[in-house]
């Protein structure tokens, strides 16, 4: 492929070099990113599969593909990969995706992905804490450390709020109205929300804030609200290992990760009552649907359910 004046290449009969297949992968991560408002992690997930994709089509062109090919690489990452449903789901997603922005932009006459058909997922619930499980994390000892003190505020926030870690990892000190018990977020697609937080998140966050300026001074290197050594913003690593610690400390037995926290957030708040469209907006979800999965109770919840409310249980 030869390329345009904008950089684009244009058709030249032959298979696209490694390189343009390359130049391809990279525009399609861009187009992510800025005109999709899509999340870092997302972009980086999607060009994982295309690289993939690519790596097996090797000098067959990718905008010569029909559906035929895709259905024998789809086999492949089946048969071959041992790909389950749920990671087959998000390859066929990243296809369609990629085929879709270059039918937009032109370079295939059809859309290649138009009849995909989405393998059938189990029914999965979500999984969650117990509230025994979080009041015993609650109730475990800091350390007396800067790293024990950030976990326990952390664990707080992540409870009250039901952030997403990428959420909360850039939630910035200006975002926190103490006083009004308020963050603002800036969630996915970059579409911002309010969460309210209550009363114990605000006076941890409060304690965080006064230490955060005691340890690193009014000017941080980074402005997020949780920070690391040197004054830098912590990382998704960081962030696990405390939540580990944490969890190690407070004699937990199963191993916990900070999206575990957003799905007790909203399965608790469900089972206190709150309706699902509540939790929607509070979630930061852009479908209810995507919502409605923490509303199916497990058989031992209807079980006790009916036991206590049917007039002969």
């Amino acid at each position: 492929m030869a390329q345009d004046d904008g950089g684009r290449p244009e058709e030249s009969g032959r298979p696209p070099s490694p390189s343009e297949a390359a130049w391809l992968l990279s525009e399609f991560t861009r187009h992510l990113a800025l005109e999709r408002g899509l999340s870092k992690n997302t972009c980086a997930a999607y060009a994982s599969d295309l690289r993939h994709y690519l790596g097996w089509l090797g000098a067959r062109d990718p905008l010569k593909a029909d559906p035929k090919l895709l259905d024998d690489y789809l086999w492949h990452a089946k048969s071959e990969t041992g790909l389950g449903a749920a990671s087959l789901f998000r390859r066929m997603e990243s296809l369609r995706a990629f085929y879709r922005f270059q039918a937009a932009e032109e370079r295939v006459p059809e859309d290649p992905t138009r009849d995909f058909r989405a393998p059938r997922l189990p029914e999965r619930l979500p999984d969650a804490l117990t509230e025994d499980e979080m009041a015993r994390l609650f109730s475990a000892p800091d350390g007396g450390t800067l790293q024990g003190l950030r976990a326990k505020v952390i664990l707080e926030l992540l409870y009250a709020t039901g952030l997403r870690a990428s959420e909360l990892l850039s939630l910035k000190a200006e975002y926190v109205n103490l006083a009004e018990g308020w963050v603002r977020v800036l969630g996915k697609g970059s579409k911002e929300r309010l969460v309210p937080m209550h009363a114990r998140a605000i006076a941890a966050l409060s304690r965080w804030l006064r230490e955060r300026e005691r340890r690193f001074g009014a000017g941080p290197r980074d402005p997020q609200v949780f920070l690391g050594r040197g004054g830098r913003a912590l990382s998704r690593v960081q962030l696990w290992r405390d939540l580990t610690a944490l969890a190690k400390r407070a004699g937990l037995k199963r191993a916990v990760h900070p999206h575990l926290f957003r799905h007790t957030f909203a399965t608790h708040l469900i089972r206190g009552g709150a309706d699902a469209r509540s939790v929607q907006e509070l979630l930061g979800h852009a479908s209810l649907q995507t919502t409605q999965i923490y509303t199916r109770l497990d058989r031992g919840d209807l079980k006790r359910a009916h036991k206590k409310h049917h007039p002969r249980g």
